[in-house]
């Protein structure tokens, strides 16, 4: 049995386990304050949710009692119900199934947990700077470091030990689907342009898309996510059809953009620990099909799709060859593998 902690955060942290747990070959459990994916292979338990209002944060003055427990953890609130129950709910999981591994995608919390029960844990690496106490304990205490981008993607995270920098394996992007080989867009209806928003929100704002649907009549602009586009559960169709993305810097949306190999406008939005202004700037390296930009601009839009439009496509190939997951997969499957103790034979 293999565990798998899924953030609530988005849809990026599902999407992700859902395609890794699919090419495991072992039954898994995932554990998460999002309900249970569409897709997922085996049982889901959903924890309470330890974000809303606590009995106490920590406004007695001392460090220590703050959430983050004085700058040792990320967040574990004191006398707060749901994080008690949550953190009981995993304990009596483990206790129950005995996992050869934990999956962390992601939670500094759940993985010292699950170490401290005596589970070797696998951590998701995400882009950024890491090198905060709380990132540099979790992933200290793991045994294996992944992370869903390409080994020539350098840069991506900055901030950790020189030994845990050496134990990240780059598997590259994880995307809900295989790569289209098939080349869309430029419909009878002229070019489209697809804005990609994320689940958790931001993105574009309906002025400064109003004005770049006036500058470029002859494309066609469709919106979905974000702030201001509709919600549609599966865009890759969209993605597909385009012949220009225009979307943060969020590894889900990246993942799908190379997977569909469109040529895209990569705006990222302000993250914690430069999430997504870090992974903008690597994609700004010219082996990449992508124009990034600072902000999204109040001119100069036909222009600049004409000159995200000429990009090739097929050059996401180095960053999405479809593999990713099965390479996250192997490598959960060795740590729990060398996990398991022989039965002693009489």
């Amino acid at each position: 049995m293999i565990g798998y902690y899924v953030h609530h955060q988005g849809r990026g942290h599902s999407s992700r386990a859902v395609a890794i747990a699919a090419r495991l070959g072992r039954d898994v459990t995932g554990l998460s304050s999002s309900p249970r994916p569409d897709g997922w292979p085996g049982e889901w338990i959903v924890l309470p949710r330890d974000d809303g209002p606590a009995a106490d944060l920590g406004s007695g003055g001392v460090a220590s009692d703050a959430p983050d427990a004085g700058g040792a953890l990320h967040w574990a609130p004191l006398r707060h119900e749901g994080f008690r129950q949550r953190s009981a709910n995993i304990s009596e999981w483990i206790e129950r199934t005995r996992p050869a591994a934990m999956v962390v995608d992601v939670s500094v919390e759940v993985a010292l947990l699950a170490r401290l029960h005596g589970v070797p844990v696998v951590s998701v690496v995400l882009p950024g700077e890491r090198s905060d106490g709380p990132h540099r304990l979790g992933f200290g205490v793991s045994s294996a470091l992944v992370a869903a981008w390409p080994p020539a993607a350098t840069g991506m995270v900055s901030g950790l030990s020189a030994s845990d920098a050496g134990r990240v394996e780059a598997v590259g992007a994880i995307s809900r689907r295989p790569p289209s080989t098939s080349a869309l867009g430029s419909s009878a209806t002229g070019r489209r342009v697809l804005v990609l928003g994320g689940a958790g929100g931001g993105g574009a704002d309906e002025q400064a898309l109003q004005r770049a649907r006036a500058e470029t009549p002859d494309w066609h602009w469709d919106v979905v996510g974000g702030t201001s586009g509709r919600w549609v559960e599966d865009p890759w169709p969209l993605i597909v059809a385009a012949d220009v993305v225009v979307a943060h810097a969020g590894q889900n949306a990246i993942a799908e953009i190379a997977a569909a190999r469109r040529p895209a406008v990569i705006v990222p939005e302000d993250r914690p620990h430069d999430e997504q202004r870090t992974t903008a700037a690597v994609l700004q390296r010219p082996e990449w099909p992508a124009v990034v930009l600072e902000r999204l601009p109040s001119s100069g839009w036909r222009a600049l799709l004409e000159q995200a439009a000429a990009q090739d496509g097929e050059l996401w190939q180095g960053w999405n060859d479809g593999l990713g997951a099965e390479r996250a997969a192997a490598a959960i499957r060795r740590v729990a593998d060398a996990a398991r103790v022989p039965e002693v034979v009489s």
